[in-house]
């Protein structure tokens, strides 16, 4: 993006791997050469709740967070997600997400209800948005779990580094058993831009 550091936001909902793709994307960057820092927060992930990770790649990066209003990429795993972490982005923030809806607690407490404008108001606040149904295509796969790496492959082809890294990195994170699903998710993602 004309800098010398890029920024990606990864954020989610517990049990989302939402950890596991930034450590992927870390990986991958440093196999491409590139100096990597990441931070993540898993907060109250394994009862649902928001997680969080920064990954920084660059000729020379010096710290693993990112400042507010410098996120080049937020990759989200659920929409809402995408609006808690709105003041990290700015319009030329290139937004991935999953049409997947994720109810936080206090919507399945009857608190408030989940927003259905989301889609309107990402279109009318980022210059490039990638919606797809990662979730819906990790299914028609046999694991809706691997809708983080349908979204892996979005941001692979939009990055430009090189795919082999990527499955490379992905493989290597991954037992033997989940190798051939996730490769398709990985095609299906590149295949969604």
């Amino acid at each position: 993006m004309g800098k010398d550091v890029t920024n990606i936001l990864v954020c989610g909902v517990g049990g989302q791997g939402v950890i596991l793709a930034s450590d992927v994307m870390a990986d991958t960057f440093l196999e491409a050469g590139y100096d990597v820092k990441k931070s993540e927060v898993h907060g109250m992930a394994q009862r649902g709740g928001a997680v969080v990770s920064h990954v920084r790649y660059g000729q020379k990066v010096y710290s693993p967070l990112i400042r507010m209003g410098e996120v080049d990429y937020l990759f989200s795993t659920e929409k809402l997600e995408v609006l808690r972490w709105m003041e990290y982005c700015t319009p030329s923030t290139v937004v991935i997400t999953d049409t997947v809806q994720i109810n936080p607690p206090a919507v399945n407490l009857g608190e408030m209800e989940y927003p259905t404008d989301i889609d309107d108001f990402l279109k009318g606040n980022f210059e490039k948005v990638y919606t797809v149904d990662a979730t819906e295509i990790a299914k028609e796969l046999g694991n809706a779990r691997a809708a983080n790496v349908v979204l892996l492959g979005v941001l692979s082809k939009l990055l430009g580094i090189e795919e082999a890294l990527w499955k490379k990195c992905l493989l290597e994170r991954l037992p033997k058993k989940l190798h051939e699903l996730n490769l398709q998710a990985f095609e299906k993602g590149r295949l969604a831009v």
